[in-house]
């Protein structure tokens, strides 16, 4: 067994693999970027070195730097986690060249299967039913064209050694093939240093559901169950779970089966996952094989009780595999949030900055059988940069069903907090309460069709405004009893609060009345129940905890002018709790309206100027692109709302913008 390795990744895979190396008593080495110097994973390894500027063009991407840092340390082996160069041919063969061990497949089962589209000539080769589409290299934007009308829209553009959802572009028509195409090659050539992409047909209604497999060097391969990963934006995972509530156990062994003889016939000897396309009836189509770790290998970790870093190490130092096809065995359910720095109120645009708080939920057991567990790679005053993935963190939930499963989701979701920057926390938690993900009636366009005008926090009503308003009158409650023991104020006995109150939730006002419980108070609601109130919350703790009825509940707490910000299962209100008098007054007050920016295009997230297509003086039309901004390896086309000219253009192509920086003015 190695007695040390490195790490060739950053965030929180870099600090998964640690954990796990630790435990098996190896040491690890850590490398980062000048913008990761103060990151986790620096701090949770035993060496680090430094290998270069911050874009991964200059730094992780650096076959050679990876290389001399395992030189200078004496590295045994190297694992690549995923991305960056972890599907890269050249990678390994440059390891094996300096007598490194690569903790991954040999280096010709990623050019078999590694390369989109080779595995999927291969897959072709070996009888395996694949989606339609073009396989040779596309070199224009007119080929592309040319292609995409031959196979029929919709058609997917993807680069050929991407991942993640990057170089990825739907395409419905002739005009958005052509800039598709753009987008994808530049999005390639930037995450993966390949710009090669193709073209295939898009299948409408489709599930997307993966095979995890583990072989070793001896010949054995096992297939550890599916996973479901249907639920996207922008072509990027939201949420995983596994096993599929689409499969049952006939469509699991035939993938299962499929995928084992594929990885056979290239000699495949690590973790990998292989992708189907699946219809609603179950019928399934290759879609093509990732020869590494995926992001969303923890939740099949959780239902099969497997560590898969710990085999693929222990694989790669030439073990045979432990187990056999008979001793996998499928135990509950797992769902895996990724907790992502975007603002999904604004497209899922990324954000950036210094987390201001970081306080994800208790790991652990959660009750009724379930467990939580969360991988991440950043912590409080951490920051998120630009250069990199917008992941934040992995929030994994295991229990006996699906259903128990998604609600321990949903607790541990709301008792995620998050404050600095933008986050997709408030989605997640919708997602958790929406009913057609809890019936598992899923498909790819779930987030699209379900969403269509974006995501919006909607207002609690019903059950969960009563909640938050019992929950806004005891945190108002806690105030007033402070105060009462202030020094310098009179006799706390003297001090007299009225009970009497009106909660303003949003638009909604419920007039309660505080009065004592056994263990906390009680929220008598006029016309309404009456809901005892319990918590240990203290001012300042982002997440308030506690029982509210017979319930157990998180809540999110933010504080606002006169009042405090609640989010809950995703739903948000300003709460303010007056008294009558005062009820009567805030009534009277003038709401203030925001002024309009619209003759300006503002920068909508921190990032860099890729392109600027028009100039001053020009006529655009609405939907015309105006410039293309990068931020977290995403390329992003802004465009115009309404027809215009252009008057002046502040920006410059290279330059990194804040957030609602002015790129250009209009008439």
């Amino acid at each position: 067994m190695f007695s040390k390795i490195l790490i060739a990744n950053r965030g929180e895979i870099a600090c998964r693999v640690i954990k796990t190396a630790r435990r098996m008593g190896i040491r690890t080495v850590a490398v980062f970027s000048d913008a990761d110097r103060d990151a986790l994973h620096v701090a949770m390894a035993d060496e680090a070195v430094a290998i270069g500027p911050a874009p991964a063009a200059q730094s992780y991407l650096v076959i050679d730097r990876i290389v001399e840092a395992c030189r200078q340390t004496g590295a045994e082996a190297v694992h690549p986690g995923y991305g960056f160069l972890s599907e890269r041919e050249a990678f390994p063969l440059a390891l094996e060249a300096a007598e490194i061990t690569f903790i991954g497949p040999n280096p010709r089962a990623i050019a078999a299967m590694g390369d989109k589209i080779e595995s999927k000539k291969a897959a072709a080769a070996a009888n395996v039913s694949t989606v339609p589409g073009y396989l040779g290299i596309i070199d224009s934007p007119e080929h592309a064209v040319r292609i995409a009308g031959e196979i029929g829209f919709p058609v997917m553009i993807k680069a050929s050694a991407g991942g993640g959802g990057k170089g990825m572009r739907i395409a419905h028509s002739a005009d958005e093939v052509a800039e598709g195409f753009a987008r994808a090659k530049s999005e390639a050539a930037s995450s993966f240093g390949d710009d090669r992409v193709f073209v295939e047909k898009f299948i409408t209604d489709p599930r997307h559901v993966e095979i995890q497999l583990i072989g070793d060097k001896h010949g054995n391969v096992v297939y550890l169950g599916e996973r479901e990963c249907s639920i996207q934006r922008r072509n990027q995972k939201v949420l995983e779970e596994a096993p599929s509530p689409l499969l049952d156990e006939a469509t699991r062994r035939a993938m299962g089966e499929q995928s084992v003889s594929l990885a056979r016939a290239v000699g495949y000897d690590s973790a990998g996952t292989v992708e189907f396309v699946a219809g609603q009836d179950r019928s399934f189509f290759f879609l093509e094989m990732n020869t590494r770790l995926q992001v969303e290998h923890p939740v099949t970790e959780m239902v099969t009780g497997l560590d898969l870093v710990e085999l693929m190490i222990r694989v790669a130092a030439g073990e045979r595999l432990p187990i056999t096809q008979a001793d996998v065995k499928l135990d509950g359910w797992a769902v895996e949030s990724r907790v992502y720095a975007e603002d999904p109120t604004r497209g899922f645009l990324p954000s950036t900055g210094r987390l201001v708080t970081y306080r994800p939920p208790a790991e652990g057991p959660a009750g009724d059988g379930a467990t939580v567990r969360n991988d991440t790679g950043v912590g409080e005053g951490g920051e998120i940069s630009i250069f990199y993935d917008p992941m934040i963190a992995k929030l994994v939930t295991h229990a006996p069903t699906r259903l128990a499963a998604i609600e321990a989701q949903a607790q541990a979701l709301d008792a995620f907090a998050i404050e600095g920057i933008r986050h997709n926390v408030p989605f997640l938690s919708a997602l958790m309460a929406h009913p057609r993900w809890r019936d598992g009636a899923l498909s790819t366009g779930f987030i699209a069709e379900e969403f269509p005008d974006g995501f919006t926090e909607r207002a609690p009503a019903g059950e969960a405004a009563l909640v938050l308003a019992a929950v806004a009158a005891a945190i108002d409650h806690m105030g007033n009893e402070r105060k009462r023991g202030i020094s310098g104020q009179r006799r706390p006995a003297s001090v007299r609060f009225e009970r009497d109150r009106v909660v303003l939730l949003g638009s909604e006002r419920h007039d309660i009345r505080i009065e004592d419980g056994e263990t906390g108070v009680a929220i008598a609601f006029a016309d309404g129940p009456r809901l005892p109130v319990s918590s240990g919350w203290r001012p300042g703790n982002p997440v308030w905890t506690g029982t509210v009825g017979a319930a157990v509940v998180s809540v999110q707490v933010r504080a606002v002018l006169n009042g405090v910000r609640l989010s809950h299962a995703g739903t948000a209100a300003d709460a303010r709790v007056y008294t009558r008098r005062e009820a009567e007054l805030a009534a009277l007050m003038p709401a203030k309206v925001a002024g309009g920016s619209g003759k300006q295009l503002l920068c909508p997230m921190p990032g860099l100027v890729k392109t600027i297509s028009v100039r001053p003086g020009q006529e655009v039309k609405a939907g015309e692109p105006l410039a293309v901004v990068e931020a977290m390896k995403m390329e992003n086309v802004l465009r115009a709302e309404r027809d215009g000219t252009v008057a002046t253009v502040l920006a410059k192509e290279g330059e990194s913008l804040a957030v609602d920086a002015v790129i250009l003015e209009f008439a």
